[in-house]
């Protein structure tokens, strides 16, 4: 009889099989858009209250704000759309979580089985597109197959490399009734299983390796970040061990603090001088979860070409992708951390501090090119000084920043210091336009009493700028921080160096305005273009409790350096003070606007 009663409270609709795996799977907060092919799931939403659903106003903003839950709290962000287009509108953030590895789970309604493949009305191969932009995707026939199938999507989804699945529910399964399997009664899929533990010989050959360099150097990725706290802690150990420098690629900046007397900055096109010169010069690399993305490495036959290379990665298909390293050690991060600390620990002899003294000089005189430096100006605001002051203002307070892709992305990557992982929100792999304010609001949900601060430029900010509308019903008291310079900046700068200061439609002609677009939305807007007031007036944005566009004025032509040119290598990168000759830096475009 008490079996009896179990199966009986086991069967249940597929849409309340959702809900209910939703739930057994920690879920809290789904970010999602109703449409016809997902109906039963949102009337079941509405009559249960243990999970919250956020009404985002574009499929793309749900995937974003998603993805910011997700790196801001370690957990697994949940979108649910409609087919066709819902499903579609869903590709690019998939395609962002999966080069970031940010662990996401798309839930997509279908036509009835009996419709697929008739053209009918919103259809679309959703398994088919989001194929090649997700680790895995499911199209669920069987009502009885749903539960286990959502289960193994959250393990795929945080196993391993974190990333993106879908699980693509036709309409007659949410109808139809079958047996709810909790997830400890569903067996893992055999088929995927990362190897978690290193070898521990050659995690042994690699301290070796590292205990006899004159010359090291830790270049670390989100791969610390994604594999939990330990692996912070444990980074931040061996660093205080070995007394190796350490730099960071855009993902992982926070694994190590940005007050560290080890740091080096963020590497890479727009890292810093001491960073990329310290990679070139290297002569043992440690890469701790990273890719050796292009943007990393610059021109590959140039890149660190006299250092012996470990890789440490649980993904196999990206060690010796881009470039040939010495030392694999396949395994999750914080687990091999662990063990390469114990093992210099270990060592019968620890190194000298004399062995990589001057190496440190060598750093520290690099470091001394400042290159980081800009021009300060007592009658425009420059985009460098904006970003120092939010950050000098915001600090001692619990901040997180997300950011849009452009030349204020860059610019808040190297003067907002990041002490803690999971307070930097950012597009890196795909470098999407419109990521930042959807994933403010994923982090302002997750974070409800955070300051969460969007910097943003304007030309990205309306790529997503309808996503205000959210933020204003549910209460999320984001902060909007734009970089006005009235272009597509980092498009405009290439053009102006690479491209004959061809300024081809770089120049947003009819930008609106950003404090009553902020106002016809029901939040705050603000202006400033004074250094003079910068000050009080960000500390009045950060003290409203609303959502808030603040419309920053900045020097129109200021360009991000560093940089490293398309095609050279480290050693080659362009500084502030190297970068222009005379025709740079007296450019004027057709609109007038002076190079500041």
């Amino acid at each position: 009889m008490d079996q009896d009663m179990t199966d009986s409270n086991n069967q249940m609709t597929g849409a309340e099989i959702v809900l209910r795996a939703l739930k057994d799977n920690g879920v809290e907060h789904i970010f999602g858009y109703p449409g016809g092919a997902v109906l039963p799931i949102y009337d079941e939403i509405f009559q249960q209250d243990d999970i919250q659903h956020i009404l985002v106003r574009h499929e793309q903003g749900a995937g974003h704000a998603a993805e910011g839950y997700a790196r801001s709290t370690g957990k697994v962000g949940v979108m649910l759309v409609t087919s066709g287009p819902g499903a579609t509108n869903a590709v690019t953030p998939l395609q962002d979580a999966l080069m970031d590895s940010i662990p996401l789970v798309c839930l997509t309604g279908q036509v009835p089985t009996t419709l697929i493949g008739s053209d009918a009305f919103q259809e679309c191969d959703t398994v088919g597109i989001t194929r090649p932009c997700t680790k895995h995707n499911w199209l669920v026939k069987d009502v009885n197959d749903l539960a286990a199938v959502i289960h193994e999507a959250f393990r795929i989804a945080q196993a391993g490399r974190p990333g993106p699945v879908v699980v693509d529910i036709p309409k007659d399964v949410q109808f139809a009734t079958g047996t709810y399997t909790p997830p400890g009664e569903t067996p893992a899929n055999s088929s995927y299983k990362p190897k978690l533990q290193g070898d521990l010989t050659a995690i042994q050959a690699a301290v070796e390796l590292m205990a006899g360099a004159r010359r090291p150097i830790l270049y670390t990725g989100g791969g610390v970040i994604n594999s939990g706290p330990e692996a912070t802690r444990l980074l931040r150990e061996l660093v205080e061990l070995t007394d190796f420098p350490v730099t960071s690629t855009l993902m992982g900046l926070g694994a190590y603090p940005a007050s560290g007397k080890n740091w080096l900055g963020m590497l890479g096109m727009h890292g810093s001088y001491e960073a990329n010169m310290a990679m070139h010069d290297c002569d043992v690399m440690v890469c701790i979860g990273a890719r050796f993305d292009d943007r990393i490495t610059g021109r590959l036959n140039a890149f660190s070409p006299n250092s012996r290379k470990i890789h440490i990665d649980i993904d196999p298909s990206s060690i010796n992708k881009n470039v040939r390293v010495d030392v694999p050690i396949l395994g999750d991060v914080g687990r091999v951390l662990e063990d390469m600390v114990r093992l210099w620990r270990a060592l019968p002899q620890k190194p000298e501090k004399s062995q990589t003294q001057d190496w440190h000089e060598g750093i520290a005189r690099w470091r001394g090119r400042n290159s980081f430096a800009y021009k300060m100006s007592n009658d425009v605001i420059m985009p460098q000084y904006a970003i120092q002051r939010l950050y000098e203002l915001s600090k001692g307070r619990d901040t997180y920043i997300t950011t849009e892709v452009g030349q204020h992305q860059m610019w808040a990557a190297q003067f907002f210091g990041f002490e803690e992982p999971h307070h930097w929100m950012t597009s890196g792999g795909l470098g999407t336009m419109g990521y930042g304010l959807p994933a403010a609001i994923g982090v302002q949900v997750a974070h409800p009493d955070a300051l969460v601060i969007d910097i943003a430029g304007d030309a990205s900010i309306q790529m997503c700028i309808q996503e205000m509308s959210c933020a204003i019903q549910h209460n999320l008291p984001v902060k909007i921080f734009i970089l006005n310079n009235q272009y597509m900046g980092m498009v405009r700068q290439w053009q102006q160096l690479l491209h004959g200061n061809r300024l081809s439609n770089s120049y947003t002609e009819a930008m609106p305005d950003f404090v009553k677009l902020a106002e016809a939305y029901g939040a705050i807007g603000m202006y400033c273009d004074d250094p003079r007031e910068l000050d009080g007036k960000i500390e009045e944005m950060i003290a409203v409790k609303k959502p808030v566009i603040f419309d920053c004025r900045v020097a129109n032509l200021a360009n991000c350096f560093p940089m490293i040119p398309s095609g050279k290598a480290h050693n080659e990168m362009l500084l502030p003070d190297e970068a222009t000759d005379d025709a740079v830096a007296n450019a004027i475009d057709a609109k007038g606007r002076q190079l500041v």
